[in-house]
């Protein structure tokens, strides 16, 4: 039972990334997918989280604009789009499941290794 994010890797500031989530051992569809993400020296952060139905949740410093979330339940995954990529969304990023939004990040489970973003010139 794990997620496995991917799609990571270098981009230009101002570039774009499409993040993907995979779930295997379990039917994603029925729990909420959040996406994190960690910077070098810093703490994990929550970004945002869809629920099961669909509704979409932003953590504190991370509103609508930029990074848009969505899930294929026909396949298993979820996804994050990036776009207008800064130097400072260079982290590791990282999807995990819970029970619902509202959970606090420690309730998050099924994480995997998480997927390198590096964005420089």
């Amino acid at each position: 039972v794990q997620l496995q994010a991917s799609g990571g890797g270098s981009a230009q500031p101002g570039g774009s990334l499409r993040l993907s989530c995979a779930a295997s051992g379990f039917t994603l569809s029925n729990y909420a997918v959040g996406w994190f993400r960690q910077a070098p020296g810093e703490e994990r952060e929550g970004m945002q989280c869809m629920s099961s139905t669909g509704a979409t949740t932003y953590y504190t410093n991370h509103k609508a604009g930029r990074f848009t979330m969505s899930r294929d339940n026909a396949k298993n995954t979820a996804y994050l789009q990036m776009t207008s990529l800064r130097p400072d969304d260079t982290a590791v990023y990282y999807c995990a499941s819970a029970s619902g939004c509202e959970a606090p990040m420690r309730r998050f489970g099924s994480w995997g290794p998480g997927t390198l973003v590096t964005v420089s010139s």
